[in-house]
């Protein structure tokens, strides 16, 4: 059991999800710290029955903290995480600027497990829209050996933040009412539209998001050989990201296997019946922690193919789940650093 547990970012969307599963799951500590920026620090939050103040996000803060579950900007992460470590804390880091590095484990506690034995302080939670897929193609990977996989996503606007869920509500009352908004997160209107870029301009075309999906796949199977073309879209939906998945294995498997091999793994549930329209869809996954699957199907242009259409909670099994996943992971399996 950890003495002492902090939530960093704790009043942020993400951060009260995390807040929510740990006393949900009664998650085991003697204390827990509740840290956020300048601008929330001094607010009360009821945790477990108790009230306790927002602290300011500090180096200090982590004296004495045992273990951080952190859902912060990147820039943030890069300054803090650090010096958590130096001060004895293990780090869950939500943020994407410690994935990829090579000293730090990228964690689905459902699909590599395993790696959280090598971490030197840090365990990183994937990017949401990788979190989903990757789960989704564990249990076919393991049969027949994924070799290549096209994935577009349709990713809701809680995924950008606060702001994100605020242009979409805003906008579209704006829209309807023929007036103007100004939006926060996006630079196009997402009311009534889908905007096909999320993040930057990254390499040959694709952008920041779509690459996050190829080389953070790549290295929690720690295959450099999958290969992965992704879109990203933004889309006018609250909550869940939609992704429409196309895998290609050196073993052909049939839907009924997929069906099957997908209802047998943990984390995953199958909404498969489309002769009754039963298929997942964010109205019916919102607030869940499953990754959900439907629309099973062969490709009809590939010999070893499988299609299918997969919904998830972004930020529940996208975030906030998988991070006190892993913390319950750590409780586990030890929470000192591996060699």
């Amino acid at each position: 059991m950890f003495d002492s547990i902090a939530v960093v970012g704790a009043t942020g969307a993400v951060g009260t999800i995390i807040r929510q599963l740990l006393e949900n799951r009664r998650f085991a500590a003697k204390r827990f710290t509740f840290l956020a920026s300048s601008r929330s620090a001094g607010k009360t939050l009821t945790f477990a029955g108790r009230d306790y103040t927002v602290e300011q996000l500090r180096p200090e803060a982590f004296d004495g903290v045992d273990l951080a579950i952190s859902s912060t900007p990147d820039e943030v992460a890069a300054e803090f995480v650090p010096e958590a470590v130096r001060r004895g804390c293990v780090v869950v880091d939500e943020s994407g600027y410690w994935r990829m590095d090579p000293n730090v484990p990228l964690v689905i506690p459902e699909v590599n497990p395993e790696a959280i034995a090598h971490h030197q302080g840090i365990i990183a939670s994937p990017n949401c829209s990788t979190t989903q897929m990757v789960l989704a193609m564990k249990p076919l990977h393991d049969a027949g050996r994924i070799r290549r996989v096209v994935v577009s996503t349709y990713q809701a606007t809680s995924g950008a933040g606060l702001p994100g869920s605020r242009d979409l509500e805003q906008g579209t009352r704006a829209h309807l009412a023929g007036e103007s908004h100004a939006y926060e997160a996006f630079a196009y209107p997402i009311a009534f539209n889908c905007i096909p870029q999320i993040g930057s301009s990254k390499h040959q075309g694709y952008t920041s998001e779509e690459m996050k999906m190829v080389h953070e796949t790549q290295k929690i199977f720690d295959d450099d050989s999958i290969r992965i073309c992704p879109t990203c879209v933004r889309v006018p939906v609250a909550n869940c990201h939609s992704e429409s998945i196309l895998v290609e294995t050196e073993r052909k498997i049939t839907v009924d296997e997929a069906r099957d091999l997908f209802a047998a793994t943990p984390g995953i549930a199958v909404m498969d019946d489309l002769d009754t329209n039963v298929y997942p869809m964010p109205i019916n996954c919102d607030r869940r922690d499953e990754v959900f699957i439907g629309r099973i199907r062969e490709d009809l242009s590939s010999p070893n193919g499988l299609a299918f259409w997969c919904v998830s909670d972004n930020l529940r099994k996208g975030a906030a789940t998988n991070a006190v996943q892993i913390a319950e992971l750590l409780q586990t399996q030890g929470s000192s650093a591996g060699a």
